[in-house]
C-alpha cells in the first residue's frame, strides 16, 4: 500500500532566530515531524530562514566592510548557507529523534535552487526588507551598487523582490530520495532563486516566499498533502478582533473569495492560502491542513487545524 506523501512546509516558530534558540527549536520540531512519519506518512520537509539568512547576509556584509579586498557576498549565496545551516540542525535532531523510536531514515538536505521568471513584476516592486540597519552614506552606497533600499525602523535597510516559484531544479533528486521513503529537507528559505540563462543558471537578487515554494515542492511531487505549520491553531476570518472566526475546513472558492475581500494579512497567513490554492488546483483528492507547530497529529486525526479542499462537501 502507497504511503501518504505528505510536505511540510515550516515556519519561523519552528526554527527560533539565534543559533541557540534554532538548536532548541529543532528538538521540538523533529518531534512533531517524527509524529508525522511514525504515524506512515512519506515526509518531505521545507522551512523559512528569515532570521537565519539576514543574520548570513549583515555578518558577510560587515565582513566585507572589515576586509575591503573581499567581494560582496551575492544573497544567493547567503540563501544557499542559510540551507545548509538551518539543515544540518534539523536533520540531526531529525534523525535523532526517529533513531530514539526505532525508525531508521536516512534524513538528508538538499540544497535546492527554484527558478523564477526574470520578467516577474515582482522583480519591478522589491519589497523584502532583508540585512542590518545602514546609515544614509551606506544606503546610498548600495544604491550605487544598483540595489534597493527603503527607510525606516532607525535608518535604511535593503530590500529585494519576492518573484512566484516556476520549476524546483533538483527535483528529480528530492523525488528519488522521497520515493525511497526517505526523509529529505528541501526548498529551505523558499530556495535559492534562481534565472534559467541558455544551460546556466544565474543566481538571483531576490526572495522566494517560502509558503509558495513549498506548495511548489508538493505539486511537482505530486503529494496528498501540504502540511503548514504555523503559530496559530486554525486560519481565522476577521483575525484578532471581536468578530474571529476560527475555521475548520475551507474550500478553494471559499479561499479565493476570502482572499479578494482581504481577510488574510500579506507575509503572514496570505501566501499560506495562496499556496493551498496553487497546490490544490483541480485536483479532489489533494488536501492542505494549516495548524500549529505542536498539534499536527491533532489536526491529522480532525481535532484541530484547517483542511483546505477543491470542495466542501454539504453535511
Amino acid at each position: 500500500m502507497r504511503k501518504k506523501r505528505v510536505v511540510i512546509a515550516l515556519g519561523h516558530e519552528a526554527l527560533g532566530t539565534t543559533l541557540p534558540d534554532q538548536k532548541v527549536a529543532a528538538k521540538k520540531t523533529a518531534k512533531a515531524v517524527a509524529d508525522l512519519i511514525e504515524a506512515g506518512c512519506q515526509v518531505v520537509i521545507s522551512h523559512s530562514n528569515g532570521p537565519q539568512v539576514g543574520m548570513i547576509h549583515t555578518a558577510m556584509s560587515e565582513f566585507c566592510k572589515l576586509h575591503p579586498e573581499y567581494t560582496a557576498t551575492p544573497m544567493s549565496v547567503c540563501s544557499a548557507m542559510s540551507q545548509g545551516y538551518i539543515g544540518y540542525d534539523l536533520q540531526n535532531e531529525i534523525r535523532t529523534e526517529l533513531f530514539g523510536r526505532g525508525i531508521y531514515k536516512t534524513v538528508s538536505t538538499v540544497l535546492t535552487q527554484v527558478c523564477v521568471d526574470p520578467y516577474d513584476e515582482a522583480f519591478y516592486h522589491p519589497s523584502k526588507v532583508i540585512g542590518r540597519v545602514m546609515t544614509a552614506q551606506e544606503a546610498e552606497a548600495e544604491e550605487q551598487k544598483g540595489n534597493h533600499v527603503t527607510k525606516g525602523g532607525g535608518g535604511y535597510r535593503r530590500i529585494v523582490a519576492a518573484p512566484k516559484p516556476m520549476d524546483i531544479v533538483e527535483i528529480d533528486a528530492i523525488r528519488v530520495l522521497s520515493d525511497a521513503d526517505q526523509v529529505v529537507i528541501a526548498c529551505g528559505g523558499g530556495g535559492i532563486p534562481v534565472l534559467v540563462q541558455a544551460n546556466k543558471l544565474k543566481g538571483a537578487s531576490a526572495v522566494v516566499e517560502k509558503d509558495l515554494a513549498a506548495g511548489k515542492l508538493a505539486e511537482l511531487l505530486d503529494a496528498d498533502m501540504l502540511v503548514i505549520l504555523t503559530g496559530e491553531d486554525k486560519v481565522c476570518l476577521h483575525y484578532n478582533t471581536a468578530q474571529e472566526k476560527p475555521l475548520d475546513v475551507l474550500s478553494v472558492a471559499d479561499a479565493v473569495s476570502y482572499m479578494q475581500d482581504g481577510q488574510f494579512e500579506e507575509g503572514t497567513m496570505l501566501p499560506k492560502i495562496q499556496a493551498a490554492v496553487g497546490f490544490i488546483g483541480d485536483s479532489a483528492v489533494r488536501e492542505v491542513l494549516i495548524t500549529r507547530l505542536d498539534k499536527p497529529g491533532e489536526a491529522m486525526a480532525g481535532k484541530t487545524g484547517t483542511i483546505i479542499r477543491k470542495n466542501i462537501p454539504d453535511c
